[in-house]
């Protein structure tokens, strides 16, 4: 993969960096602050080199407050296809609503915390960079608390299989953690196509799935 990493933490940072070339990843550029994010995309697609991947701080300088976030909408809104993984100190659900509004793929919102799982997060990253969503469970269990509409014929288990979807999970992984079988989960996951209104045939029913899932709550 391709990435750009922004954070205001060197040390930080740094770890990102060091943690995704171990893994045989190209760092296209890193920056500091989100003028330096936006400028180092653009840099980059300038070149011809598009990254697949932006990392980014939600609250970055100069105005510490949303701006890593502010600048990740805006690099989406140019570049439709730039996979963005938000990194966060805070549970903040309305952030992640921000990308999830747009009914739109390759997006994670992360914990900090979660970095330190490393194989979920090189995980995660996969998925965003396909094009696939990812929320940390707590965002994920906020935002979707009061489950209403399109999600009341959902069983709890097909609930349950669709709250691993949005974690970012395969039907194998998923399989795995419930102690199911893949055909069991297979089946999970029909059913939650079928009944969420997604027939075969649907461009991106995974995707289209999740965002269902996690914006119930409007």
């Amino acid at each position: 993969m391709r990435l750009i990493i922004a954070d205001d933490s060197a040390l930080l940072r740094e770890g990102l960096i060091g943690l995704v070339e171990r893994q045989g990843h190209n760092v296209l550029a890193s920056a500091e602050d989100a003028p330096g994010l936006i400028d180092a995309v653009r840099a980059a697609v300038t070149e011809g080199v598009t990254p697949d991947v932006v990392i980014a701080d939600v609250r970055m300088p100069p105005g510490m407050a949303a701006d890593g976030l502010d600048a990740a909408v805006r690099l989406r809104d140019e570049y439709p296809n730039l996979g963005i993984m938000i990194l966060s100190q805070y549970v903040a659900p309305a952030y992640a609503s921000r990308f999830l509004g747009r009914a739109t793929g390759g997006f994670g919102y992360l914990l900090k915390d979660r970095v330190a799982k490393v194989g979920d997060f090189l995980r995660s990253l996969s998925v965003v960079a396909a094009g696939g969503i990812v929320i940390d469970p707590e965002v994920a269990s906020q935002l979707a608390r009061a489950r209403s509409g399109p999600l009341d014929s959902l069983t709890p288990r097909e609930r349950e299989v669709l709250a691993l979807m949005a974690e970012g999970l395969s039907n194998t992984q998923i399989a795995e953690q419930l102690h199911l079988s893949a055909g069991a989960v297979s089946k999970y996951v029909a059913a939650v196509f079928l009944k969420l209104g997604l027939p075969v045939g649907e461009e991106n029913r995974r995707v289209r799935a999740v965002l269902t899932y996690l914006t119930a709550n409007g």
